[in-house]
């Protein structure tokens, strides 16, 4: 998937790239899979503003994504390759031989006419879905279960990969796209291949309104605010902020600060911890 650039004819489109969208072939979303989709704008069942920075943003169709693919030993063929404003990836539709429709995501390579299928005795083939114990090891993979039956929790964006590296009893070891090993049942399901749309980290949304589109809101610097706002806010002019350290707008110290529980149960199937980011964070260590 190329990126196209525009030339600089405004600010806006300066910095402004989209996708090429060459490798859709249908407009249109299957009427029967998709139903309206409800959007919570950052606030919770009484109304209140649990997430910020959220509202606004073009409506939207839900596309239902089969992420278990359950449909066993029966073959599919992919009709067509769509867009979905719900993720960055593209969705894939598929027809089954006993006449259902489905929508999976679409893995580079995977073209209109080709046959898929799933279940335990599945070929090693792009597209197809089976158990992790039953893959080769440094077979690429992507939709990957943590639970069986669940359906595919992990390795779901745009360019995602991840890889099977080793297999012990009752366990797969799977290197995460972030780096991080961990251990999976080997019953648990993954699909062949790598996510498509692999270009779509390098789009730049170029102008403000853009972001926009995507229901995302202007974030706001707490030291402009006032004091009952924010634990920045307040003072004549700029003022610097006058307390231990950076503060969230909850009055919790906003770095080096653990707020998270320890998950025992999935801390466990850990084996190797993701790569550590290069980056300098403000006021902190390089990690």
């Amino acid at each position: 998937m190329p990126v196209r650039n525009y030339k600089p004819y405004t600010p806006s489109t300066r910095e402004h790239s989209v996708s090429d969208f060459a490798e859709i072939t249908r407009s249109e979303p299957e009427k029967s899979l998709t139903r309206s989709k409800h959007r919570a704008k950052g606030r919770n069942n009484r109304g209140v503003i649990t997430c910020r920075h959220r509202g606004g943003g073009h409506k939207r169709l839900y596309r239902e994504v089969d992420f278990k693919r359950k449909k066993h030993k029966i073959p599919a063929k992919v009709a067509a390759i769509e867009y979905d404003p719900n993720r960055n990836a593209r969705i894939a539709l598929l027809y089954y031989e006993d006449g259902e429709k489905r929508y999976i995501l679409h893995p580079k390579g995977l073209e209109v006419g080709t046959k898929i299928v799933s279940g335990p005795e599945s070929p090693i083939e792009v597209g197809n879905a089976l158990p992790l114990g039953n893959m080769p090891l440094g077979t690429n993979v992507h939709n990957v279960e943590l639970k069986p039956g669940r359906g595919g929790q992990m390795v779901r964006s745009a360019g995602a990969t991840a890889q099977v590296v080793a297999k012990e009893g009752d366990y797969v070891s799977v290197r995460m796209p972030s780096g991080e090993v961990r251990m999976i049942r080997r019953e648990c399901y993954a699909t062949i291949g790598q996510v498509g749309n692999v270009e779509a980290r390098n789009i730049s949304l170029g102008k403000a309104g853009r972001t926009r589109w995507k229901g995302r809101r202007p974030e706001v610097r707490g030291s402009v605010m006032n004091p009952v706002d924010h634990p920045h806010g307040g003072g004549e002019g700029r003022a610097p902020i006058g307390r231990i350290g950076p503060m969230t707008p909850w009055g919790k110290p906003a770095l080096g600060y653990k707020t998270r529980k320890k998950k025992k149960q999935s801390d466990a199937l850990i084996v190797r911890r993701r790569r550590k980011s290069s980056k300098r964070g403000r006021g902190g260590r390089q990690s």
